[in-house]
Formats: structure tokens, C-alpha cells, sequence
């Protein structure tokens, strides 16, 4: 895009960046894919006749839906192959993502896993229309439908969604005091402060890749939940240290064993305690939460 810096199509483009970085991403799941799916956007976008584009966020927008539409398909053939569970790659995001409810909720390791159990299509509309607010008539042209199929897609989708996503918003205030409370549990390898702060019915799920080793399936139970904890820290040996941050918009912890990061910890918070635990290690998706500023989401 250096080449092309101070014309039109650029401004346009850097304008909007952060917002189809975000569509991609929620559509995707995946960062790097992300990343893939605005170089394709790009390179589609400057050679685009721009004075017959009406609005350029919408066209910018229609672009990005249909190439990560085209790459999710291929990357649901990936995850098929995948060793254990896959969770989303962790973004380190700006602190004032968190005081946006509705965005932060969208991005959120919870919601993010709600929306794989969508249809791509289904994912896509969801994303435009519940995060973006993005019009059916413009959503039609992303995907390819007529509007009245793409209300009654919507529909559907957040309806699916709506019987999975977190009871009630849960305040930052909430959330800082239950990591704060967890982060100390695990420091001190309190037992009884685990017990405390995960739900009866928690659940654990640990993403390695087949590169680190995790459990093959979702850990249910705080029982359970501690007694692998416990086991994992022993296993791994050295010192453990955390380090609070903001992962997806929400407050998350750092491990660290020796100085050396082991993984990324995103919680699921329902009154004021912890019902879901998502713990990627896999190696590959922890490259930009240290290496990377914390990115800044529309």
C-alpha cells in the first residue's frame, strides 16, 4: 500500500482498516486469517472504478465478508484436522475496547465459540447485522441472498445465539474483581480460593494444537477443572507467574513459567463467578499477544 500512499483508494482503505480487520476476524476467528483476507480486500479495492462507488465503507465491507466467507469454508477443512479443541487466537486489544459493552461482548472467547456453531453464512449475517449494523440490503450483496432470506437468516442466527451468549452483561468492574480474585488463587495455588471463584459447572477448555499439551476435550466441573489445574502446573514445573491484560476485550491473564509464555487465559464471567475457562497454548496463536500493540477494534 506504500506505493500507493496519498490517493484515494488508500485513504479510503487505511480509513476503514480497523473495522474490516474486525469483520474478518469475527467472521474468522483467526488474526492471521484476517490479516490474509485484507491483502485480498486491498488488492481488490484498487481496482475498483471509485466514482461509481455510492458508499465505500459498504462496498469495503461487501468485499471483506465475501473473501472471508471464501477462506472460512477452506479453513473448516483445517479445523477438521485439528488436534483437540480450537478456540480463537487470542488479540491483545486496547483498554478502552472493554468500555465499548456490545463490542466487547462481540469479540469476547465466548462469543467467538458461540459463532462456530453457526453456518458461515449464518456467522457472516449475525456479525454485519447484531455488531456492525449493517443493512439487510447491503448484507444481501455480501453473501448473495435477497434481503428477505438474509432477515429471515438473521433471525435464526440470533435466535442461536441468543439461547447461548452469557444471561446478562456482566460490568468491567465485575470482571476486574473476579480475575483479580482468580489470579490470586493461582499464584498462591489456593484451593479453596479456586473453588471459590469457578462455578459449580465451569468449564475448561484448552486449545494446544497437537504442539502443547492440552486436554483432548472440554474439562467440565470445578472438581475436575482444579485437579487439572494443579496437575498442569506440576507437569510443567518452574516458576509460575500472570500477568493481567486485556485479550478480546475483556480482562484475561498471562501464564508464565520461568519467564516464558505458556499461555493465554480468557474467562467467561456470570455472576461473579467464572463459568468458562479458554486457555490457548498452542504456540502459533500467542505470536502477536506479546510481539504486537494492543490493537484497537471498530
Amino acid at each position: 500500500m506504500s506505493d500507493h500512499a496519498g490517493d484515494p483508494a488508500t485513504e479510503a482503505f487505511v480509513a476503514h482498516r480497523n473495522l474490516l480487520f474486525t469483520v474478518a476476524y469475527e467472521i474468522l476467528g483467526s488474526a492471521a486469517d484476517a490479516e490474509d483476507v485484507l491483502q485480498e480486500t486491498w488488492l481488490r479495492w484498487v481496482k475498483v472504478a471509485l466514482d461509481q462507488v455510492r458508499d465505500q465503507r459498504a462496498y469495503l465491507i461487501r468485499i471483506t465478508t465475501r473473501q472471508s466467507l471464501n477462506r472460512l469454508r477452506t479453513m473448516q477443512r483445517r479445523r477438521e484436522a485439528y488436534v483437540g479443541p480450537w478456540l480463537p487466537e487470542p488479540l491483545r486489544t486496547a483498554p478502552d475496547t472493554a468500555e465499548d459493552a456490545a463490542l466487547a461482548e462481540s469479540v469476547s472467547m465466548a462469543m467467538m465459540l458461540v459463532l462456530e456453531t453457526l453456518s458461515p453464512t449464518e456467522r457472516a449475517v449475525f456479525v454485519l447485522r447484531e455488531a456492525f449494523e449493517v443493512g439487510y440490503d447491503e448484507i444481501a450483496a455480501a453473501v448473495d441472498k435477497s434481503p428477505a432470506a438474509v432477515r429471515q437468516i438473521a433471525h435464526r442466527a440470533r435466535r442461536h445465539v441468543d439461547a447461548r451468549r452469557p444471561r446478562k452483561a456482566v460490568s468491567a468492574g465485575e470482571q476486574r474483581a473476579v480475575l483479580e480474585a482468580f489470579q490470586r488463587a493461582v499464584e498462591t495455588s489456593d484451593l479453596r480460593g479456586l473453588l471459590d471463584v469457578l462455578a459449580p459447572d465451569v468449564v475448561v477448555v484448552s486449545d494446544g494444537g497437537g504442539v502443547k499439551q492440552a486436554a483432548l476435550r472440554p474439562v467440565v466441573g470445578v472438581d475436575r477443572a482444579v485437579r487439572m489445574f494443579v496437575g498442569n502446573v506440576q507437569r510443567v514445573g518452574g516458576t509460575l507467574t500472570t500477568e493481567p491484560t486485556v485479550i478480546n476485550g475483556n480482562p484475561a491473564l498471562l501464564f508464565r513459567f520461568d519467564g516464558e509464555l505458556d499461555g493465554v487465559a480468557a474467562l467467561r464471567i456470570e455472576d461473579a463467578r467464572v463459568t468458562g475457562l479458554y486457555y490457548v497454548r498452542n504456540p502459533e496463536k500467542l505470536s502477536r499477544v506479546e510481539s504486537e500493540t494492543p490493537l484497537t477494534l471498530h
